[in-house]
């Protein structure tokens, strides 16, 4: 039997680390050195759990608040699509923690796009399962707009098509910044019928 996920040459480095204090009442996240992930996620974060309510994300499957798996559990961005939103909104850079991350990492251009259910590596065997691309949304220009007043309405276009991944945890273990990550992909080719089964819209995006 094959096995199902094929180990790439493609490794990324941990550069940032944070979590959303569920208290907060907007979604920065604080900044951390490292994390220890449990099957839950990030222990005490606002997106942690095994299961957690539904939402716009999901309205066409299932109505809203209804419990579903999390696996929103992180959101995973990457150095390099964060300076091109920053160049294209006009700033000098774009703080992750205005955009509530949990994990950013460089090194794997078009992060964004990544195929669903690929997974992240530590040499610790800390293992994270991305989920699909994290479509913008307002909070993050709501955040700039605090710092860099005039600037957060940018954010929204800019942000489109490289927002990065939701992931869950897949393995527990540790996580630092400084971290080498190795990137494993399904090991199938594309669905024939993708471009058919993608509205216009969602191809736009």
């Amino acid at each position: 039997m094959s096995q199902a996920l094929m180990q790439t040459d493609f490794t990324a480095r941990v550069v940032w680390l944070g979590n959303v204090d569920p208290s907060r009442d907007d979604i920065r996240s604080d900044p951390l050195t490292r994390v220890g992930l449990t099957y839950e996620g990030l222990p005490g974060g606002r997106h942690s759990g095994l299961v957690k309510p539904s939402c716009v994300r999901t309205a066409d499957q299932h109505s809203e608040g209804t419990p579903i798996r999390n696996v929103r559990q992180l959101s995973v961005l990457s150095t390099e699509e964060l300076a091109e939103i920053a160049a294209e909104a006009g700033l000098d850079a774009i703080d992750p923690a205005w955009m509530g991350a949990s994990l950013v990492i460089e090194g794997i251009e078009d992060w964004t796009h990544v195929p669903p259910s690929s997974r992240l590596q530590g040499g610790a065997g800390t293992t994270i399962c991305i989920d699909m691309e994290n479509r913008p949304c307002v909070y993050p220009g709501k955040e700039i707009e605090k710092d860099h007043p005039g600037r957060g309405k940018a954010f929204l276009p800019a942000a489109r098509g490289r927002r990065g991944v939701t992931a869950w945890v897949e393995r527990e273990g540790p996580l630092a910044v400084g971290d080498e990550l190795r990137l494993s992909i399904p090991d199938q080719r594309p669905w024939s019928h993708l471009e058919a089964a993608l509205s216009p819209g969602a191809r736009e995006a």
